[in-house]
C-alpha cells in the first residue's frame, strides 16, 4: 500500500490536514467542528446542519445553492451532525472537480473554497437571526426525524440500550436531539450558539487529492479567517461508569420480532495499545459473516434473523445487535454469552484468526479508496489524541496474536441486556 502523507498546517485557527493524492480524480474538502457532548447545546448542533444547507449569504435558497454548484461541475455538498466518544462533531463535506482534467478551467477549485468558506462562515442571516421562516420549517424536519426512530426498530434499540447502559454519561444524549427542547429555539438563539460555535469548536479542515498545497492553503486561510478564537483542543475527558451486576431491560411494544441488544463495557479504546487486538475480537466474535455470533446463534440454532457486533473504539464499548423471535430470547441470550465465552477462553483458531485479520486490514484498505473514507480514517487521530497514521494501524492489526486477543477479551465486561419484544412476550417480572 501506499503511505498516506498527511501534511498539518495550523493557521488563523485552523487545523488544516493536507493529503496529496492523484489517486482521485476530484478534490474533496471536509471541515469537522468539534465540541463536547452537552445536553444544553445537543439539539442546537442537531438543527444547524439543517438550516445551513439551505443557503449563504451570496446564494440564499436552496435553489441558488444548488445552481452554484452545479456551476461547479456538479459540485456534491452535504452537513450532518454525529457522536464520537465524547464529543459532538458537525461535518461539511464537498466535492469538486479536479480542474486539472478540465481543459481550460482554472478557476473551480478557487471558487469551491470561497462557496465552501461561505457555507461556514457566513450564511444566510440578517440582524443577527437566521431566517425566521427556515427555522422553523426546519425544526420540523428534525421533529419528523426524532420520532421517526419510534418506527426504525432497530435504531430504538440501539438508542434505548445507550440510554440505559450510558445513564448520566455525556454518550447517553441522542444525536438528533430532543423534541421537548426544540420548543426553546429560535432564529436569534441558534444564531448566537451559531457564532459562538464557531470560535469555540475545535476546527479541522481536510484536503485530499490532487492540488497545489501552497495555493489552497492560502486561499483557505483568507477564506476562512475565524479571527479571535477561545477554542480548547484538550477535549472533555471520557466518562465511564463502573457497575457491579450487568443489568437487564425488557420493554414491550406491539412488534412481531424481538429486538436483543447487549452492551459490553471494552475497557479499550483507540488510545489504547489493546484497540489492534479489541479490532481483531470483534472481527471473529460478530463483525463478519464468518463470525461466531453469525454463524452460532444465527446460522447453527436458527435463533437470530441477524446477530453481530460492532465496537464504538472512541467510547470504549462493544454492542451486539440481534433480531430474534420473541420466545426466543432466554436461548438467544445464553447462546450470545456462550460466543464471549468462547473468545475469552480463546476458543478460536489460528486460522480464524488470520482470516479475520485479513478481513480487516482488506476493509481498512477498501476505506481508504475512497477520499471520505480515508478523511475519517484519519479523524479518528485526532479524536483519539494519538497519532496512528493507516499503515501503522494495518502493520498493528498484522501482528495482533491469539494471546493478545485473549487478554483483551478478560477485560470485556457485560454491562447491558435490552429487550425489545412484543406485547405478548417475554414476562420481566
Amino acid at each position: 500500500m501506499n503511505k498516506v502523507e498527511e501534511k498539518i498546517v495550523k493557521k488563523n485557527g485552523l487545523n488544516m490536514h493536507f493529503i496529496q493524492s492523484n489517486k482521485f480524480k476530484t478534490i474533496n474538502i471536509v471541515a469537522k467542528l468539534r465540541a463536547p457532548l452537552n445536553r444544553e447545546t445537543i439539539t442546537k448542533r442537531a438543527l444547524l446542519p439543517y438550516i445551513l444547507k439551505q443557503g449563504t449569504k451570496s446564494y440564499p435558497s436552496r435553489q441558488e445553492l444548488q445552481l452554484k454548484l452545479d456551476e461547479l461541475y456538479g459540485a456534491v455538498l452535504s452537513i450532518d451532525g454525529s457522536k464520537k466518544g465524547e464529543s459532538h462533531i458537525i461535518s461539511f463535506r464537498m466535492e469538486l472537480a479536479n480542474q486539472k482534467f478540465i481543459p481550460k478551467e482554472s478557476s473551480i477549485i478557487d471558487e469551491g473554497i470561497k462557496l465552501f468558506g461561505e457555507l461556514l462562515f457566513k450564511p444566510n442571516s440578517s440582524n443577527n437571526a437566521f431566517e425566521k421562516d427556515i427555522v422553523n420549517r426546519e425544526k420540523n424536519t428534525l421533529n419528523q426525524k426524532i420520532n421517526a426512530i419510534q418506527d426504525d426498530k432497530m435504531s430504538y434499540a440501539n438508542m434505548r440500550l445507550i440510554d440505559e447502559m450510558c445513564e448520566g454519561e455525556a454518550y447517553q444524549l441522542h444525536v438528533h436531539g430532543y423534541e421537548e427542547d426544540l420548543n426553546n429555539l429560535t432564529a436569534e438563539n441558534l444564531y448566537e450558539y451559531y457564532k459562538k460555535m464557531l470560535s469555540e469548536d475545535q476546527l479541522d479542515i481536510y484536503i485530499v487529492g490532487d492540488f497545489d498545497e501552497q495555493e489552497v492553503a492560502e486561499k483557505i486561510t483568507t477564506t476562512m479567517d475565524r479571527g479571535e478564537t477561545s477554542t480548547s483542543e484538550k477535549q472533555n475527558i471520557l466518562e465511564s461508569k463502573q457497575q457491579s451486576d450487568p443489568k437487564e431491560v425488557i420493554e414491550k411494544q406491539n412488534i412481531q420480532q424481538a429486538k436483543l441488544h447487549i452492551g459490553y463495557r471494552t475497557n479499550a479504546t483507540y488510545k489504547d495499545e489493546d484497540y489492534f487486538a479489541l479490532h481483531v475480537f470483534n472481527g471473529i466474535f460478530g463483525g463478519f459473516p464468518s463470525s461466531k455470533l453469525f454463524i452460532n446463534v444465527r446460522e447453527k440454532n436458527s435463533l437470530a434473523y441477524y446477530a453481530a457486533s460492532r465496537i464504538e473504539s472512541q467510547k470504549g464499548l462493544l454492542l451486539v445487535l440481534s433480531g430474534i423471535a420473541p420466545d426466543d430470547f432466554e436461548k438467544a441470550k445464553d447462546i450470545i454469552k456462550l460466543q464471549m465465552t468462547a473468545m475469552k477462553d480463546g476458543d478460536f483458531t489460528e486460522t480464524e484468526l488470520n482470516e479475520t485479520k485479513e478481513l480487516i486490514v482488506n476493509q481498512l484498505l477498501e476505506t481508504m479508496d475512497h477520499p471520505q473514507g480515508l478523511i475519517e480514517l484519519l479523524y479518528q487521530q485526532v479524536l483519539g489524541d494519538k497519532e496512528l497514521p493507516p499503515e501503522k494501524l494495518i502493520e498493528s492489526i498484522k501482528k495482533v496474536t491469539k494471546e493478545d486477543v485473549t487478554k483483551l477479551a478478560d477485560k470485556i465486561d457485560e454491562d447491558t441486556v435490552y429487550l425489545l419484544t412484543s406485547e405478548g412476550g417475554v414476562s420481566n417480572e
